[in-house]
């Protein structure tokens, strides 16, 4: 789905009502932007996380253990502090 907003001499945009109905924003909700490859990405913020669940389907591995978990988090963090992508190569 694609749509157009215009942005206003104070810098405002207004989210087309199609888009806010399909992401069910209502007023007052958060949404953050990120400027990814020079686009514009705005993430509605109103989902709490339980909302997400399931959300990837069933782990390809199988369900992990909390120690397996806290490896993998490790294992990322330490390949992001050294300036490795996922696959372990230079970023």
């Amino acid at each position: 789905m694609g749509a157009e907003a215009t942005l206003t001499s104070k810098g405002q945009l207004t989210i087309p009502k199609d888009v806010r109905d399909m992401l069910s924003l209502k007023p007052g909700d958060a949404i953050a932007w990120t400027v990814v490859d020079n686009h514009l990405v705005g993430t509605p913020r109103n989902l709490a996380f339980a909302d997400l669940a399931g959300i990837l389907g069933d782990p390809p591995g199988g369900p992990a253990t909390l120690a397996e978990i806290d490896e993998a988090v490790r294992d990322a963090v330490a390949r992001h502090a050294l300036g490795k992508d996922l696959a372990g190569d230079a970023a």
